[in-house]
C-alpha cells in the first residue's frame, strides 16, 4: 500500500516517484520520471510533467501545470491556476523539446493565483510574486514583486510579511521578530 494518497480520478503514470504524505486530488496527472517531495498537496486539476521535481512540503493549487523543466524546491506555494512556460517560442508546427528554458522556484517562495511564469527565470527564496503577475525576468530572494510585468514593489519576511526598512537598512519582521538586513544591488539578506 502506498504511503501517499492518490484521488481514483487521478493519474500517476509508471517511473513517477511520490514522496510519504503527498496527497493527489481529482483529476491530476503526473506523468513518467516525475519526482514530487514527502508532504505535498496537489489540488485538483494539476499536470506535473515529465521529468518536473518538486521538493518537499509544496503546495499546488487548483488548475496548474508544471511542464517539464520546471524545478519548485521545499515549501514553494503555487496559487490556482497560476501558469509556467518551458519553451520562450512556441509554434505548433515546430517541435522545440530539445530547446525547453529550465525555471527554478526556490525553497518557500509563493506565487499567486494567476501569476504566468516565463521560462528561464529563477524565484528567489521566500520571494512572493502577487496575483495576475507576469514574471520575465530573475526575482532576488525575499522579494515582493507584482504587475505585468513584475517588478519589485517592496520586500517580504521568510513569514511573507512585508519589511519596513529603517535608516540603518534592518527590518524586524512583524510575526516572528526575525531580522533583515539591506544589502546592494536590491538584495535583502536575512539575518536571525
Amino acid at each position: 500500500m502506498p504511503e501517499y494518497f492518490v484521488h481514483p480520478s487521478s493519474y500517476v503514470d509508471a517511473g513517477a516517484y511520490v514522496g510519504a504524505g503527498t496527497r493527489i486530488w481529482h483529476f491530476c496527472h503526473v506523468m513518467p520520471e516525475a519526482r514530487i517531495g514527502r508532504n505535498c498537496v496537489l489540488g485538483q486539476n494539476v499536470f506535473v510533467g515529465a521529468r518536473v521535481r518538486i521538493g518537499n512540503g509544496v503546495k499546488i493549487q487548483n488548475n496548474v501545470s508544471v511542464y517539464e523543466g520546471v524545478v519548485l524546491e521545499d515549501e514553494v506555494f503555487v496559487g490556482p491556476s497560476a501558469v509556467f512556460t518551458n519553451v520562450i517560442n512556441p509554434r505548433s508546427f515546430i517541435e522545440r523539446k530539445t530547446e525547453y528554458r529550465p525555471t527554478v522556484v526556490r525553497r518557500g517562495a509563493t506565487i499567486g493565483a494567476n501569476a504566468t511564469i516565463v521560462c528561464g527565470v529563477t524565484i528567489g527564496e521566500y520571494a512572493l510574486i502577487g496575483a495576475g503577475s507576469v514574471v520575465t525576468r530573475d526575482v532576488p530572494p525575499f522579494a515582493l514583486m507584482y504587475g505585468v510585468p513584475a517588478r519589485i514593489k517592496g520586500w517580504v519576511s521568510k513569514a511573507g510579511e512585508p519589511l519596513t526598512f529603517d535608516e540603518k537598512g534592518t527590518a524586524r519582521c512583524p510575526s516572528d521578530g526575525s531580522l533583515y538586513k539591506k544589502r546592494s544591488n536590491d538584495r535583502i539578506q536575512w539575518v536571525e
